[in-house]
């Protein structure tokens, strides 16, 4: 077994890195603290320092209603934006369907203007038919008179006239 060295001893003094802990006993003499270090961590169970762990905790209860409110707040906004965007939506939809109407009913009124000119077309055609039918039952009839009178005795003289 090697014999048990200080690390200070061989250099002198402690590393840089070491300066920050204590070096001495937290207990002095006649149980005087001789190291600031060691009497802040009696002073941990005095009113004080207990009030101070309630602030902490109070002020940790504080920051966690801050982050529930801010949570909350993020929600409305993005609620809000959620019913901009649907009311947009529907707007939009909306308008569209009013588009229709408006092109629906401009194609009612084109196809009732067409069909009122085919009607007035129809009832000329119908007119003329008439017209037509009862030319053709007058040259009929003068057709069939004609015949008549070919076959009287007196249609040889007719002849020589015509």
């Amino acid at each position: 077994m090697q014999p048990s060295t200080n690390i200070f001893s061989l250099h002198g003094c402690p590393p840089s890195y070491l300066s920050h802990f204590p070096t001495s006993s937290p207990f002095g003499v006649n149980g005087q603290n001789p190291n600031s270090f060691y009497s802040f961590q009696n002073s941990i169970n005095t009113p004080q320092f207990m009030s101070s762990n309630y602030s902490t905790s109070d002020e940790a209860e504080e920051n966690q209603r801050d982050i529930i409110n801010e949570k909350k707040q993020r929600k409305k906004l993005s609620n809000r934006e959620s019913a901009r965007r649907s009311r947009m939506r529907k707007q939009r939809q909306l308008d569209e369907l009013w588009s229709q109407v408006m092109w629906l009913r401009n194609e009612n009124h084109q196809l009732l203007h067409k069909f009122n000119r085919l009607l007035e077309s129809r009832e000329k055609v119908i007119e003329e038919n008439a017209q037509l039918k009862e030319e053709t039952f007058t040259l009929k009839q003068m057709i069939s008179d004609m015949q008549l009178q070919n076959q009287s005795p007196f249609s040889c003289l007719r002849d020589d006239i015509v």
